[in-house]
């Protein structure tokens, strides 16, 4: 595959949101004494993300994103961070292993009884080329939805032999018979850690773990890592934790604060710089069946995604030596 660079969002596209339009939305957003200080960041991240490029990754990048506990901004990552990246140009496969289908919502995937699913996948009535869509706002980003039928796999599977590879071995197949070549295959797991999240975490390299911005969502960091731990050493030898990304950041609040610093100080080199922010437009996105991304591209929340995903695709060369390294230890 070609090595090709792509800017985040030129100058010159309307989508670009000029000084203007950030200073007036922040006087609306903001209280006044909060006004100069929030412009200043607000025009140096746009000015920052202008200047960048995504690279194409080597190869095709698989990632979980993975957090037992709800309400963390679980779905929202998944989906924005695949919008984002495709919005750079990357094709972008999406899996979602929820089966509260909020995934297939947002991305504008139909996930109604009747249509072909992820559960269909697993349980080997359909292939994933059969259950493909593509999402309405980005056509290099495809969708496999979910239904609530997913909800029954875990016990209709539990006595496979190879209950954990079900995931794994449909995507290779697709994956070597699709004419498409992926940058990214990003898999959106459900709130728990049954076997729905071990097919997920055994079918890719890499996890990425979102993390609300208060002290409860940090009480189930230790047990997700642990289960990690467990794939690592018994499932998946080729699995690690990529990156770390807080959600639902105030930064008017000493507590958000005090969160990114006990993340940071235990898990330094995981930790994203990027922030997601408490944002109306995020939350009010997928009622849209959209992304923020593709709803609100000029927002805080769309901004602020696109910077993970370029942090996240930054780690590219990183993460492929750290695999090669892991393959040779085997």
């Amino acid at each position: 595959m070609s090595d090709v660079s792509r800017e985040t969002f030129p100058t010159d596209d309307p989508q670009f949101e000029s000084a203007s339009h950030v200073i007036n939305r922040i006087f609306k957003d903001s209280p006044e004494s909060e006004v100069g200080a929030s412009i200043t960041e607000e025009i140096n991240r746009i000015d920052k993300l202008a200047s960048q490029t995504f690279e194409r990754p080597q190869s095709t990048r698989f990632l979980a994103v993975a957090n037992q506990k709800g309400g963390v901004g679980k779905t929202t990552s998944s989906v924005n961070l695949a919008a984002a990246l495709a919005e750079a140009g990357m094709n972008v496969l999406v899996l979602d292993m929820d089966p509260q289908g909020n995934a297939s919502t947002a991305l504008g995937a139909q996930h109604d009884s009747q249509t072909l699913s992820l559960y269909d996948v697993i349980e080997g009535r359909a292939s994933i080329a059969e259950a493909l869509q593509v999402c309405p706002d980005f056509e290099n980003l495809d969708v496999v939805p979910s239904t609530i039928d997913l909800s029954g796999a875990e016990l209709e599977i539990s006595s496979l032999e190879n209950r954990v590879y079900l995931l794994r071995d449909q995507l290779r197949a697709y994956l070597e018979s699709s004419e498409k070549k992926y940058d990214y295959v990003i898999i959106d797991c459900p709130p728990s850690l049954g076997l729905l999240v071990l097919n997920s975490l055994c079918a890719v390299h890499e996890v990425v773990i979102p993390i609300q911005a208060e002290y409860y969502a940090l009480e189930g960091l230790g047990q997700l890592l642990r289960t990690i731990q467990l794939v690592q050493k018994s499932m998946n030898r080729e699995l690690v934790i990529s990156a770390i990304l807080i959600t639902m950041y105030d930064k008017r609040t000493l507590l958000s604060h005090e969160v990114y610093e006990e993340v940071g100080q235990h898990y330094a080199s995981l930790l994203l710089e990027t922030t997601i922010p408490r944002a109306v437009r995020i939350a009010e996105a997928p009622s849209f069946a959209q992304s923020v991304i593709a709803y609100d591209p000029r927002g805080m929340g769309a901004i602020a995604y696109r910077e993970a995903a370029l942090e996240i695709n930054k780690k590219s060369t990183h993460i492929f030596t750290l695999l090669d390294r892991l393959k040779k230890e085997q």
